[in-house]
């Protein structure tokens, strides 16, 4: 990264704040700094220093700046401990102006790191093995769920036909195409191939699994999410009008998180489940799940970990949170706007709506 990388640039910005901006008061540590910003649930350290890491910041979002900007305008958000950041309606006029002034400084800087060129694929490429390389040359098979007869009623998807074309069979074609294509590229001396779960062999099994699609449709999925003792269970969609869900034990309670449709039945944003563990059949290869309770909740979990603007940051989330971890899941929201689907960023807490691991043993 270069000297004037912008990212850069707004990343020692923050980190001046947080050190300097009160050289009487001494430096405030990450951990001050993302308990003041989270409010009752904070923010992770981990968060913090990726906003000022030197050697690839992540961009905050915008209401981080503006929290970071009414934080830093008075010394009066030290009073206290835990440190706070005070309601705009508690600002005097002195410092309002320079909250106002900090934080069109901050988002000046975000505007120029977010339109920087290194935003587009073709300079996001030499990262691209990232999440999805497996380093070991063995077998990958993607398992993919398949469509029910009765919504086959196409002369593509009937096998007597001249036209037909298995990919018509298939659930999920866009996140297949997706994942496919990029496992191939971040893995390019291993041999990847997919397969409707009705047709997978003994062998494929042991091989690393990469499951797309829920419950409903794929009993691949079904079945390795029944052999692991996880905290979430899928409620499949049960007829015309019904959403179904991710059930989510916590404690004494049992949640469930659906998705959200609006009255003319149009989604909105949809819940999409990303988990990775260890193979129940090898414990040398994993299985990783990519689903959602509709399809572009699917969709929006594999570009979680594919598209070129966010893969290195939820990749860099995940190896951070799960370090060390025997089997992790993410549940998470995918926005939908305009019928397209919005890639998650999990390095925004309101975007996950319910994390777990495993310690290995």
């Amino acid at each position: 990264m270069s000297a004037d990388d912008p990212r850069q640039a707004l990343a020692a910005r923050l980190r001046s704040l947080r050190e300097q901006h009160w050289p009487g008061h001494g430096v405030i540590t990450q951990l001050q700094l993302a308990k003041a910003l989270g409010g009752r649930k904070g923010l992770s350290v981990s968060l913090i220093s990726s906003w000022e890491s030197t050697t690839n910041p992540h961009v905050p979002p915008v209401n981080r700046l503006e929290a970071y900007a009414t934080f830093f305008a008075t010394r009066r958000s030290l009073e206290n401990e835990p440190y706070r950041i005070l309601p705009a309606s508690e600002l005097t006029d002195a410092e309002r102006t320079a909250q106002a002034a900090l934080r069109d400084e901050l988002l000046h800087l975000r505007m120029k790191a977010t339109a920087e060129p290194q935003e587009t694929a073709s300079a996001q490429e030499p990262s691209l093995p990232g999440f999805w390389h497996f380093g070991d040359n063995n077998i990958v098979t993607i398992v993919c769920a398949q469509l029910p007869d009765s919504l086959r009623q196409t002369a593509y998807a009937d096998p007597d036909s001249p036209d037909y074309a298995a990919l018509y069979t298939y659930a999920d074609p866009d996140a297949l195409i997706e994942l496919y294509g990029h496992i191939r590229a971040a893995n390019p001396t291993t041999r990847v191939h997919f397969k409707p779960a009705p047709e997978l062999e003994r062998d494929d099994y042991s091989s690393h699994l990469v499951l797309l699609g829920g419950v409903d449709w794929n009993f691949v999925t079904r079945d390795l999410l029944d052999r692991v003792e996880l905290p979430v269970r899928q409620v499949a969609r049960d007829g015309e009008g019904d959403i179904g869900g991710f059930e989510v034990r916590r404690e004494d309670t049992v949640d469930l998180i659906a998705p959200q449709l609006t009255r003319d039945d149009r989604l909105i944003e949809d819940v999409g489940h990303f988990y990775r563990g260890v193979n129940p059949f090898n414990a040398l290869r994993t299985v990783t799940i990519c689903n959602g309770m509709f399809g572009k909740g699917t969709y929006g979990v594999v570009r979680a970990l594919t598209d070129s603007r966010f893969r290195d940051r939820n990749g860099e989330f995940l190896a951070q949170r799960f370090a060390g971890a025997h089997a992790f899941s993410v549940i998470t929201r995918v926005q939908v706007v305009g019928g397209e689907v919005i890639t998650p960023d999990w390095t925004l807490p309101e975007t996950r709506l319910h994390e777990w691991s495993e310690s290995p043993g």
